[in-house]
């Protein structure tokens, strides 16, 4: 299968690292011009430069806002007005007990993780409604559907995309717009692997096999046995970005490496 996006234009949030870069990657490596995003001007121009390094001749464009407020979004789609692809990747976690989780941590997981992504579906759909194609891709997670006890209000808002995601797919019914959701399992991220180093650290053993027993202890179902690597995960968002996937839609995809113990 030639995944060709030649002529599409794609804005992936949260792009600087992990996940949101190695779909920036694939996008481009498949034609796309990308719009890479970040919450600062120095983390965009480096992720555009280790970009054309990867991908050269790639055509990129780096937009530096927090799009975890409305102020932010808006001054992104000021400087981005219309976009045929967009992958609502941006979000944070953080380990945290349910009785230390305060108002303001539900209220900036949420406004993060979820109403960013609702704020830049709600601007770029009508553009993709004019040209009667498009795709809007959410990267939720397998703690939407496993929540994780030591962080409740990060699956919270993972639940949440997917019923957004959802819902947003039967709005377009019937038309060339697609709206699915991609749900990775534990992963390699630069985030991640940063988590894990500290709590190797902290007990005094090596990062590997911290990473292994973390998937023993918490992720026993696994069938891959191991992390993913941010390439695995992009690679399916990219196929779900394609003309080649238009019969997937109102999707929950899961990149979990069969953590979630079902069938369908």
């Amino acid at each position: 299968m030639l995944i060709d996006l030649k002529n599409r234009h794609a804005v992936v949030t949260g792009s600087t690292a992990g996940i949101g870069f190695a779909i920036a990657a694939g996008l481009a490596e498949s034609g796309a011009r990308v719009v890479i995003n970040g919450r600062t001007q120095h983390k965009v121009a480096a992720a555009m430069r280790a970009l054309n390094e990867k991908v050269p001749g790639a055509k990129i464009e780096g937009v530096a806002a927090d799009l975890a407020h409305a102020d932010g979004v808006a001054a992104f789609v000021k400087q981005v007005p219309e976009t045929d692809i967009l992958i609502n990747n941006m979000g944070i976690f953080e380990p945290k007990p349910f009785d230390e989780i305060g108002d303001s941590d539900w209220m900036r997981f949420f406004e993060t993780n979820v109403m960013s992504g609702v704020r830049l579906s709600r601007a770029y759909l009508p553009g993709m409604r004019r040209q009667n194609w498009g795709r809007i891709v959410f990267i939720s997670s397998e703690s939407a559907v496993h929540i994780p006890v030591e962080m409740i209000h990060y699956g919270m808002t993972k639940t949440a995309q997917l019923a957004i995601s959802r819902g947003l797919a039967e709005t377009v019914a019937g038309t060339g717009i697609t709206v699915n959701a991609v749900l990775p399992g534990p992963t390699r991220s630069e985030g991640v692997s940063d988590f894990f180093g500290k709590m190797a650290r902290e007990q005094g053993v090596s990062q590997a096999q911290m990473e292994k027993d973390f998937i023993a202890q918490h992720r026993p179902t696994s069938l891959l046995g191991r992390l993913a690597t941010v390439e695995e995960v992009a690679n399916m968002v990219v196929y779900v970005s394609s003309p080649q996937a238009s019969a997937t839609n109102g999707a929950a995809l899961r990149v979990d490496g069969g953590v979630v113990r079902s069938i369908v």
